[in-house]
């Protein structure tokens, strides 16, 4: 039944694949949250906890909960904006992208057995398939698993 619901198959290989990543991310002391945080902050540079609050689409405590995670581990960290005292400047640490770097390939150890099977081809279609899945609004993002 599973093979002719393709919402039910993403489903069920999704937990597979959450629960290997989070153990991967678990032995590296990250959650899911942590290290979308950090990739964000590593693919877009340094932003303002406003603007990190609308990328990942949480509500501002629980972006506040990760980031004094991420500063107690020495990870990011927050800092006034010269220009705007009341805004807050968040940028990953030289640790967070060492970490991050460690992470990744972590995450590709992971990745490349969940994919033994597949051609690369096939793994560049699911890419763009994956991409084009649409969230609802009411969807949450990756970093409310804290």
């Amino acid at each position: 039944m599973i093979s002719h619901r393709p919402g039910l198959a993403l489903a069920y290989a999704g937990q597979i694949a959450n629960g290997r990543i989070k153990k991967a991310l678990a032995a590296h002391g990250l959650k899911p949250a942590h290290s979308h945080v950090l990739m964000l902050l590593t693919e877009k540079g340094a932003m303002g906890q406003q603007a990190l609050v609308e990328e990942l689409r949480v509500d501002p405590s629980v972006l506040v909960a990760i980031l004094n995670d991420l500063e107690s581990a020495g990870l990011a960290e927050r800092r006034r904006d010269p220009a705007d005292r009341r805004r807050h400047i968040v940028e990953i640490r030289d640790r967070g992208k060492e970490l991050l770097e460690e992470v990744d390939r972590a995450v590709a150890v992971v990745e490349a057995g969940l994919f033994a099977d597949l051609a690369p081809d096939e793994l560049t279609t699911l890419q763009h398939i994956l991409e084009r899945v649409r969230p609802g609004a009411d969807d949450g993002s990756c970093a409310e698993d804290t």
